[in-house]
């Protein structure tokens, strides 16, 4: 497990109560939705219980004519006298409380699912935004599956919770306190048998939970790997086609997929155990209303009871203990449903929790007017605090305008200098200066647009060459589109695609090649004219003759702009005011393209290698490559 996983598995692990502190943070401005499908759903279950009560009354009053016509809290001036008025102001009442109970209900759907569909688009919107927030180094150990499963998987599931188990309770609630209202009203002798099974279903129904509640917590965590695991392949398949390793990928997926159907299973069993266990204890509770009070109807009060129970108590009995029994039986329903939608709270919760590592200081001011001095004074930094660091002692400065260019062996620290200029992580040591002002002091939003960065990936998002080239500068014309592309030679190929720069690229710009989605990402950082421009590989990807038009179009991009150049490619910055040569993370040499030759130090090697003059490299340095290789 990786240190930020570690870490947000402590926040994860941390939180009580995730539902609760979901709801109490999103839902204010929709809760009355939320009380008005509550309050309705609460009417409607009470609203059910009156029929089989009043049916109870009207088998006795009306045909056997056992007992008289008498409803609770209705006055006995506006019940009719007559048997066939009062089997009419029955029938009323009962029709009445179905077409009630099908207003509410539609009421209930309509306000619940608009207030859990909002809570879910507003969750999944706050907890993406505090995603995109957090600092580099926690993309850096974690999984983009991973996240994807919170913001898809777990957000839905307690959507479902407050869109359905929630109101389900409530009405099951009402339910439960309604039937033993009027269970006891009629005969709380009866009522004991009935409601003998709710002390051992609760017993049963806390085992489940507490045996459950794990489980759900392993499940998650293993939706999130799976995902993670079918995301890297689906977007490294050409890769696994090259290297046919179809077989070694299907037994990975097996490996993941195994793991989330063994801990599934897990949650089977005990549903296995707990449904029909349930099911048993109310089926065993009307059961016994049926034959106790069947006995006293027709011999009389069993041993034990006393008084009288008529026809039509026990009719509304035998409907009561059903309705008694479906929601007792759902109640396992509501529990799982709870123990899922909890587990997913506490990834969501925990993952806002977590704090970001690189945020704006209180008294952070906007960089504004930046000349793009740019100055690194002794900055110490690593990855993780406990290994060792990859800069060390890095200092320099650079004047405006000035192009500085950074070489090395692979893993000498080139691109994270260049981070460190972003904010993109912090320094552990020094400090890292723009204009003499330290980059931790200045806001973040305003030191990014200062700075305009063109990485190796070259990312493209899903859209039009237009509106890829655009992507940060919103409100940019089609005419300054265009000049942008022509600087960052795109222009004519962009021409030459079926719809020009309306021509859609593909998921990660999947429909172009890797030259032209360099191209475009050149051509955003053009636009959005930048008074620091960093270069990080910016021509790797392109063909001997396309990197000879772009470097001409970077002279004059870069003739006033402060700009940091890194390459493997030595031809490209030979031209650089300064080149900095790092070694182990540190500046081992630095100087102009002629002086560096003239140390004959590691970038005359290095360039040595690249002009294929073999031969004239020292045996010290063939044997570090290869010993690193």
């Amino acid at each position: 497990m990786s240190r930020n996983e570690h870490r947000l598995s402590e926040y994860r692990d941390a939180v009580e109560w995730p539902l609760l502190r979901l709801f109490a943070r999103f839902s204010q401005d929709r809760r009355r939705w939320f009380s008005i499908g509550l309050l309705a759903a609460l009417v409607e279950r009470a609203a059910s219980l009156v029929p089989p009560f009043v049916l109870g009354v009207a088998i006795d009053a009306v045909f056997t004519r056992t007992a008289p016509y008498h409803l609770p809290f209705v006055s006995s001036a506006v019940i009719p006298s007559t048997p066939e008025a009062q089997l009419w102001f029955s029938f009323g009442i009962i029709l009445g409380c179905y077409l009630l109970t099908g207003l509410l209900a539609t009421v209930r759907m309509f306000t619940v699912d608009y207030f859990s569909h909002h809570l879910m688009h507003v969750v999944r919107t706050a907890t993406y935004d505090k995603i995109q927030r957090l600092d580099v180094r926690f993309f850096d150990g974690h999984e983009k599956g991973e996240l994807m499963s919170i913001l898809n998987n777990d957000i839905s599931n307690f959507e479902q919770f407050f869109d359905d188990a929630l109101t389900r309770a409530v009405r099951i609630t009402t339910v439960l306190v309604g039937i033993t209202t009027i269970l006891v009203y009629l005969n709380w002798q009866l009522a004991v048998v009935t409601l003998g099974a709710v002390p051992l279903l609760t017993a049963f129904t806390l085992w489940f939970m507490h045996r459950v509640e794990p489980v759900y917590d392993s499940i998650r965590a293993s939706v999130g790997g799976m995902n993670t695991r079918l995301e890297n392949n689906l977007g490294g398949i050409t890769l696994i086609k090259a290297m046919t390793t179809e077989e070694y990928e299907s037994d990975r997926v097996e490996e993941v997929s195994n793991r989330y159907f063994e801990t599934n299973w897990r949650r089977i069993r005990l549903n296995t155990v707990y449904h029909p266990g349930s099911n048993l204890i109310t089926n065993a509770s009307f059961a016994a209303t049926f034959i106790i009070g069947g006995y006293w109807v027709v011999v009389g009060p069993p041993p034990l009871f006393s008084g009288t129970l008529t026809v039509g108590s026990l009719v509304t009995f035998l409907f009561m203990s059903q309705r008694f029994t479906g929601p007792l039986k759902q109640i396992a329903r509501i529990i799982e449903q709870y123990e899922n939608a909890r587990a997913s709270g506490k990834r969501v919760v925990g993952l806002m929790d977590m704090p970001a590592a690189i945020e704006d200081k209180d008294d952070a001011t906007r960089l504004s007017g930046v000349d793009g001095r740019v100055e690194y004074n002794d900055v110490c930094f690593a990855y993780d605090p406990n290994e060792e660091y990859v800069l060390e002692n890095v200092s320099f400065a650079v004047e405006p305008g000035e192009t500085v260019a950074f070489v090395g062996p692979t893993g000498a620290g080139k691109s994270t200098v260049v981070r460190l200029l972003m904010r993109m992580y912090d320094t552990d040591e020094g400090a890292v200066r723009i204009d003499d002002r330290d980059v931790r002091d200045v806001t973040l939003s305003s030191l990014r647009d200062a700075i305009g960065y063109v990485s190796q990936e070259h990312y493209l998002f899903g859209g039009t060459v237009r509106e890829n080239i655009a992507y940060g500068t919103f409100d940019a014309t089609d005419d300054e589109i265009v000049a942008a592309a022509k600087s960052a030679q795109a222009h004519a190929f962009i021409e030459a695609l079926p719809d020009g720069y309306d021509t859609e690229v593909g998921e990660e710009g999947v429909k172009l090649s890797g030259g032209q989605r360099q191209r475009i990402s050149l051509a955003r950082v053009i636009l959005s004219e930048p008074r620091i421009l960093v270069l990080d590989e910016a021509t790797s990807d392109v063909d001997t003759e396309t990197e000879m038009l772009i470097q001409r179009s970077l002279i004059e991009l870069t003739a006033d702009r402060t700009t940091f150049v890194i390459a493997h490619r030595l031809s490209t910055v030979r031209d650089a005011d300064t080149i900095f040569v790092l070694d182990d993370g540190e500046i081992v040499e630095r100087g102009t393209h002629e002086t560096l030759l003239e140390a004959d130090g590691l970038y005359a090697n290095l360039w040595k290698v690249q002009a294929g003059e073999i031969n004239e490299l020292p045996e010290a340095f063939v044997d570090r490559i290869t010993q690193n290789n």
